[in-house]
């Protein structure tokens, strides 16, 4: 059967690993801006009536955003067991507290405006804001674990995975660094989908919140950039095989200071991503200043896919390094399904998602527009 398939496994691995980053990529610029925006609510949103006008700018397409989420999970699943059985048992803890954020969230959407009462509004108002920053922290400690290495290891018979740290050693300096940076980073997209999306004084403060982050963003980018070249990285020293089998023991791994920076020199044109990640967000500062609605959403997406970009360089062809046993950790490389397997799921791919693509366009086509006062209070299915 396999040698009917026209790609082999390698392009096959490497196809997987792109289509990984573009559902990050997509989850974090679909899915992001509902998490900034429900981070934000206490800031830009003073009234009740004004935190309605910010719930719904998200609130008819949250959903379909979130299934963005559920695909990248299908897609590890599929296409990268290994690393869906290591990661989603190592990180298991975490897990349960992005699931706690991610259930409270629908909860809160779905109840909030049931009763009229102040008091209850407001406490699902501050879920809201609670789902959106624990969500934001989750997602960029654990890319921040990811670089750092993880402490997992292999059984080298059974290949089964352990996991030898704890839920708050994963919560370390530069981790939190990362955390925080995605917190500003989706903040910056929400505050951008606001200034678009509303009018005064919820446009206008979100259009000053989303210039603070943004800079914040570009500033701890770069910080966190440096600080990498500090840390010790990962180089694979003996022969790549990358039609081989998905042995993550079969392979021997150096530990190198500065290593995460190698691909860089070795592929100048990768210097581009954290060009995109830095440049989008000094981009965003001007066009929110100019009141570029779309442009400073277009530029504030490059900045997320920039920042997403430049990890996912930085690490190849690791997908989950190891910090107790380098050998075991995770590539692209030793790490995937089967060649049949991976090939199904590409032509799954051509087929679905241009309907899923269109289909998404043309719901946000239906809801465009800006959300006000008036449209809130004339519309009885508005949150």
């Amino acid at each position: 059967m396999d040698t009917l398939i026209p790609l082999d496994l390698a392009t096959l691995r490497v196809i997987w690993w792109v289509l990984l980053g573009a559902l990050l990529i997509g989850f974090a610029v679909m899915d992001g801006f509902d998490l900034g925006v429900a981070a934000l609510l206490p800031i830009v949103a003073k009234t009740d009536t004004e935190r309605r006008v910010a719930i719904n700018v998200v609130g008819p397409v949250w959903e379909g955003n979130q299934v963005w989420l559920i695909t990248a999970g299908g897609a590890i699943f599929a296409a990268w067991p290994v690393l869906y059985a290591a990661s989603f048992s190592g990180f298991y803890l975490a897990m349960l507290l992005l699931l706690l954020a991610l259930i409270l969230r629908p909860v809160a959407f779905k109840y909030r405006s049931k009763m009229e009462s102040p008091r209850w509004r407001n406490n699902w108002d501050y879920v809201l804001c609670f789902s959106g920053v624990v969500a934001s922290l989750v997602f960029g400690v654990a890319m921040g674990n990811v670089i750092l290495g993880v402490p997992q290891n292999f059984d080298p018979v059974t290949l089964r995975p352990s996991w030898e740290g704890h839920f708050f050693q994963l919560f370390t300096p530069f981790a939190l660094l990362a955390g925080v940076i995605s917190v500003l980073m989706l903040v910056m997209h929400g505050a951008v989908l606001l200034a678009w999306r509303t009018e005064d004084p919820v446009s206008g403060r979100s259009r000053r919140v989303g210039q603070i982050t943004a800079l914040l963003t570009a500033v701890l980018f770069v910080a966190a950039g440096f600080w990498v070249a500090k840390l010790d990285g990962q180089v694979i020293t003996s022969v790549i095989d990358p039609n081989g089998p998905s042995n993550p023991m079969l392979k021997t791994v150096a530990v190198e200071q500065g290593a995460w920076l190698h691909n860089f020199a070795k592929w100048p044109l990768f210097w581009i991503a954290p060009a995109l990640g830095v440049a989008g967000a000094l981009l965003t500062i001007v066009l929110l200043a100019l009141r570029a609605n779309v442009l400073s959403f277009l530029t504030s997406s490059i900045t997320i896919a920039g920042i997403i970009l430049t990890v996912g360089f930085a690490l190849f062809p690791f997908i989950m390094p190891s910090s107790v046993n380098p050998t075991a950790g995770l590539t692209i490389w030793d790490a995937s399904s089967s060649h049949l397997t991976l090939w199904i799921m590409v032509i799954a791919v051509v087929v679905f998602l241009p309907i899923v693509t269109l289909y998404t366009a043309w719901v946000y086509r239906v809801m465009r527009g800006k959300v006000t006062q008036e449209t809130v209070g004339g519309t009885p299915n508005s949150y």
